[in-house]
């Protein structure tokens, strides 16, 4: 994936790792545990629920004052270690969300590999690199943390 721009997060959340898995493909919960000023919601295809391979979902938000939507799908699927979505539709020319987890002790440490590029060449290119990425990071990390709050929490 020659070109992409590469953003790695990883977080330890004290909870078994068949709950985080649950936790992180389920529609209701992302919706909850993202930025609240993006307004994001499932809008399309699997719109509550945990949502498995090879289905898809439309999530409708507002990034940079434009409300958009993404479409994805579930490429890859092994629970309780692994499912990746990657963009079927939306504002990317291309985006994949590797999402990892590995078992430690009575914890769970929990990885995201996010690969995107943005469209319209060279100003995509500066975008993904002045602004996108580190916007990107953010939203994993506050996603993940407010993720690790409600899988403590129990």
């Amino acid at each position: 994936m020659k070109g992409l721009v590469e953003v790695k997060t990883q977080i330890f959340i004290q909870a078994p790792i068949e709950y985080c898995f649950d936790l992180a493909r389920d529609i209701d919960v992302h919706t909850k545990t993202v930025w609240k000023h993006t307004r994001e919601r499932a809008v399309a295809g699997v719109t509550s629920g945990r949502i498995q391979g090879g289905e898809l979902v439309t999530f409708e938000a507002t990034h940079f004052g434009v409300r958009q939507r993404l479409t994805s799908k579930i490429t890859e699927y092994n629970a309780p270690y692994l499912f990746v979505d990657e963009t079927q539709k939306g504002a990317f020319k291309s985006l994949e969300h590797i999402h990892l987890f590995e078992r430690q002790g009575e914890g769970t440490l929990m990885k995201d590999i996010l690969r995107f590029e943005a469209p319209l060449r060279v100003l995509g290119w500066i975008a993904e690199r002045l602004v996108l990425k580190a916007y990107m990071t953010k939203f994993l990390e506050h996603r993940n943390e407010q993720l690790k709050q409600l899988a403590e929490q129990g």
